[in-house]
């Protein structure tokens, strides 16, 4: 899907990357988990540059890899966009304003950390990132029941929640884990 156009489009699509993940980069509260849904936002509502399922494939590959989630996604779908350049572009627009805008707040809240209203802010931002999560689970859940069926679906994520948060079973283990079985299951399937 990447633009084969040059001078004043090919400027555009830059600064449309930049925007895009500019303002995940400036609004994504609580790190890469909380970034997922404005990813989202950006690439396939806003400028529609992969379909849910693209990004949920992006989504899923990503998060098998080591790193921040953030720059993985944002390199990635910045390169699907423009190539190299893009992919540049987007990781300069997702890093570089928020590591400045931290040392700055940083600074700032531990000059003002005692007073009530800083905390107050600082924990409203913790149930806005509950939903916005809340909302990509279910979303997925919902694209789970329609690929799997939804008896298979639930059952996954009752296994999922049972392994993770029972019996502290790493989510690293639980992601090779599907991906070993969804690559057997994947060569019995094409070899018969």
């Amino acid at each position: 899907m990447r633009e084969k156009s040059s001078g004043t489009s090919s400027l555009k699509v830059n600064a449309d990357i930049f925007a895009a993940f500019f303002r995940v980069g400036m609004l994504g509260f609580g790190g890469g988990p909380s970034a997922i849904p404005l990813f989202h936002t950006e690439a396939v509502k806003k400028y529609k540059w992969m379909t849910d399922d693209e990004f949920g494939d992006t989504l899923a590959l990503g998060n098998t890899m080591p790193g921040p989630i953030a720059t993985k996604m944002a390199g990635y779908i910045g390169y699907r966009v423009n190539g190299i350049i893009g992919s540049i572009v987007a990781l300069v627009a997702v890093t570089v304003p928020t590591v400045l805008l931290m040392i700055l707040l940083l600074g700032a809240l531990q000059q003002f950390k005692g007073l009530e209203w800083v905390n107050n802010m600082s924990a409203a931002v913790v149930p806005v990132v509950g939903v916005m999560l809340a909302v990509m689970t279910w979303d997925f859940l919902k694209k789970s029941g329609q690929s799997l069926g939804w008896a298979r679906a639930v059952l996954f994520v009752l296994i999922a929640a049972v392994l993770m948060e029972v019996l502290n079973v790493h989510p690293v283990f639980l992601i090779i884990a599907i991906l070993l079985i969804s690559l057997l299951s994947f060569k019995k399937g094409g070899a018969s």
